[in-house]
């Protein structure tokens, strides 16, 4: 029997969109797999700019997506099956931009598609500058999608990619872990 919080046997389709700390997003899948996790790996095309899909395919054992266009997968309706294999699915980084069109119902690239046609519990891990997080739109964009029910992990308080401080950074691997075994943060 599974332990209740136990991530042991869930299906994560880990959506990784493009902000430098996308080389976490390595990490967590590695993290999670250590959990018991079976993980799925869907990237943005900007996130492909950072950390290549070949990473993803090593760390997770599986083939990954990045492109609603892919003939093979689409083929057969690729989208909606993997929203619909998914137990759960982790944000991470989950970039300003992709909040916003999340909040607004985009579906105009792999990721907010799945997201949009997922029933599973979607989890966000931000990750930006700290002029970003604090823009009223974007807060105001978290606002909306707390109210829809999505888990929030960080962002953390510290050093940032560009030299300056503040909140702004993607929660480490094992405190996303560590919350999606408390259902959420």
């Amino acid at each position: 029997m599974v332990e209740p919080g136990s991530l042991q046997g869930q299906k994560v389709l880990l959506c990784v969109c493009g902000g430098i700390a996308a080389y976490k997003s390595a990490e967590l899948v590695r993290r999670l797999r250590d959990a018991g996790a079976e993980v799925t790996v869907a990237m943005t095309e900007n996130a492909q700019h950072f950390v290549g899909a070949t990473t993803f395919q090593a760390v997770s054992g599986r083939p990954v997506r990045t492109s609603l266009w892919d003939a093979a997968a689409e083929a057969a309706m690729g989208h909606i099956e993997l929203a619909r294999w998914a137990d759960r699915v982790v944000i991470a980084p989950a970039t300003a931009n992709t909040l916003a069109r999340l909040a607004h119902g985009f579906a105009d690239d792999l990721v907010t598609t799945l997201c949009l046609a997922t029933t599973a519990p979607v989890t966000v891990a931000p990750a930006m500058n700290h002029r970003m997080w604090l823009h009223p739109a974007t807060q105001d964009n978290m606002a909306t999608l707390r109210a829809r029910g999505m888990q929030v992990v960080g962002p953390n308080d510290g050093p940032l990619a560009e030299g300056e401080s503040g909140p702004g950074r993607m929660s480490e691997p094992e405190e996303i872990v560590a919350a999606l075994r408390r259902g959420g943060a």
